[in-house]
């Protein structure tokens, strides 16, 4: 079967809430808080969610996905499929329709040359761009007429629902971005702060990893939209200040990502001030292990990169270990409760791309001093193994967070009974998931030997999510430390797979091969090593309504549906 309506739905209607809004901007103010504060406004110099999702306040692409996963159009008049004739019979292009009388914030028209600009932006060879695998298989982007984007794969693409689709890729405007291609692309600070946008507001002041202010963008194209005159979006502090702020104070509507621990959750929604929501979707807390030699005594453009294979992580049988070592199903436990689920998958959904793999699930510590004693790591007097004069020593650092921090001094102890020495550091989650070419704390820049976080993909299919882990993804200087590719892994073998992918059309054999990808960044070679499929719990207050979380794509996907319940 090919790829077609079955995997896409049928281009659902995004849910309005038109009879609660008279008129745009009638219901006033409302306040979001983020606790990751973002630190760019351009999700293509930022793989950040914390940046994608504010952004998507203003930016938008020509598709988006529902909260059932199902694509819908935005500024397309109709998701392209076999049906329709916007995919064409051999699977070899795709035929987007912007709507008629679509303008910017600033009320210039928006058309095809903007759509084709956003994919010559993220693809230009000069500079670095985060969602670049999303563009992956492309060979041309023309325009057939002002409002029709005709866009031609190198081979027949079962799934081309990847580039213009979802927050990751949206369309940015070619007037106020012409001049912002490759290498320019970072110093470009008014465009990347401010971007002209068709969403439903408009930045009118923005303080990097502080606040951002917004207003109803007055050229929207739904006249009685967005119900809200301005928006207050507030970053920073930590998940339990931005749970309190709704669930208890009131002080703001909207928290997202509520990384607390289960009774903590629950205890601030017993005072009645907000409602949490949760559901499951792509979301994995795991550690990545750096397969470069992060190490500090190297000359700077030459740490994390290729010039240095790591010289502990190298050895499958060190990062094995690290991995039987861990108690998925305490850390668990004790960080998310019901909202989490121990997993061995980098992909755990939908169900038909999981794989099987459970055997990460059984915590080994015996099993894990017997690989480290075949791999010719000796215990020490005081218990850290050495090697040819080498410590068995580590620097693990993920971003500031209670159950980040919970997680760390755990996973810490189960190692040293392994005889690894751990160092630990936790940075600001602002600057760690800032994409800041000029800060050595960045996830991308990765100067540790093992990092842990949680990201997911826009949507249901995981072929660009897969993609990331490419040979030409890998982040350093020469691309701004933008690429995906955070581990520097490299297999010719993984790339001709997702090569193989990305031109297989019947569903179970797209899931077998995603299955199989999945398995070789992590039980084949542990080059990642997922601990907990995480639910996403956010909270709301109970006076905004039309909230609809979505798993699948940016969390405020339908601001332009928020309104006061009176």
């Amino acid at each position: 079967m090919r790829l077609k309506t079955a995997l896409m739905g049928a281009a659902a209607t995004v849910l309005t809430a038109s009879a609660a809004m008279a008129e745009r901007g009638a219901d006033g103010h409302v306040n979001i808080i983020y606790w990751q504060a973002p630190s760019i406004l351009n999700p293509y110099l930022s793989s950040g969610t914390k940046d994608v999702e504010s952004a998507s306040l203003v930016l938008e692409p020509l598709a988006g996905f529902n909260e059932k996963g199902e694509l819908f159009p935005r500024l397309a008049t109709e998701v392209p499929t076999l049906e329709n004739g916007g995919v064409s019979d051999d699977l070899t292009t795709i035929t987007w329709k912007l709507k008629e009388g679509l303008v910017w914030s600033d009320g210039s028209p928006v058309t095809a040359a903007d759509v084709i600009f956003s994919y010559e932006y993220c693809t230009h060879p000069e500079g670095g761009c985060s969602q670049a695998a999303r563009y992956e298989g492309i060979q041309s982007v023309e325009a057939l007429d002002d409002l029709t984007v005709k866009v031609t794969f190198t081979a027949p693409k079962p799934n081309p629902y990847n580039a213009f689709v979802g927050s990751t890729s949206p369309i940015i405007q070619k007037a106020q971005f012409e001049n912002c291609l490759g290498a320019a692309a970072q110093q470009c600070t008014d465009a990347n702060f401010g971007p002209i946008g068709t969403g439903p507001f408009v930045v009118t002041e923005f303080r990097p990893n502080d606040v951002i202010q917004f207003e109803a963008n007055q050229n929207y194209r739904d006249p009685a939209k967005p119900a809200f005159a301005t928006v207050t979006f507030k970053g920073g502090g930590d998940a339990a200040a931005a749970g309190r702020a709704v669930l208890e104070t009131g002080e703001f509507d909207y928290a997202w990502n509520l990384q607390l621990a289960p009774d903590v959750i629950a205890g601030m929604a017993a005072a009645g001030k907000g409602t949490v929501i949760n559901a499951f979707g792509t979301l994995v807390e795991r550690i990545e292990m750096n397969m470069t030699d992060p190490s500090p005594n190297l000359p700077e453009g030459e740490r994390s990169t290729v010039k240095h294979p790591h010289p502990i992580l190298s050895d499958i049988r060190v990062r094995k270990a690290l991995s039987m070592a861990i108690d998925r199903n305490l850390l668990v436990e004790i960080g998310y409760g019901s909202a989490g689920r121990a997993t061995c998958n980098l992909v755990p959904a939908p169900e038909m791309f999981a794989s099987d793999n459970t055997e990460c699930l059984t915590q080994d510590i015996e099993g894990a001093k017997a690989l480290l004693d075949e791999a010719g790591w000796v215990p020490g007097s005081d218990g850290v193994r050495t090697k040819d004069g080498m410590r068995l020593s580590l620097l693990y650092q993920t971003s500031t967070n209670a159950v980040r921090q919970d997680f760390q001094a755990i996973i810490k102890q189960w190692w040293s009974e392994i005889g690894v020495e751990t160092e630990l550091k936790n940075i600001d989650a602002s600057v760690y998931f800032g994409g800041d070419p000029g800060s050595p704390d960045t996830f991308q820049k990765f100067y540790a030997d093992v990092e842990m976080y949680a990201n997911n993909f826009d949507g249901t299919d995981p072929e660009p999510y897969l993609a990331q882990y490419l040979c030409d993804k890998i982040p350093g200087p020469d691309n701004a430390w933008q690429g995906e590719n955070i581990n520097r892994y490299c297999d010719p073998e993984y790339d001709a797979l997702v090569a193989e992918l990305a031109k297989t059309g019947e569903i179970s054999k797209r899931a077998e091969i995603a299955k199989k990808l999945n398995e070789m960044l992590t039980k084949d070679s542990y080059i990642v090593v997922p601990l907990v499929d995480r639910g996403r719990n956010s909270a709301h207050s109970n006076t905004l309504g039309g909230v609809v979380l979505n798993t699948w794509d940016s969390e405020l996907w339908n601001t332009s549906d928020w309104h006061r319940i009176k």
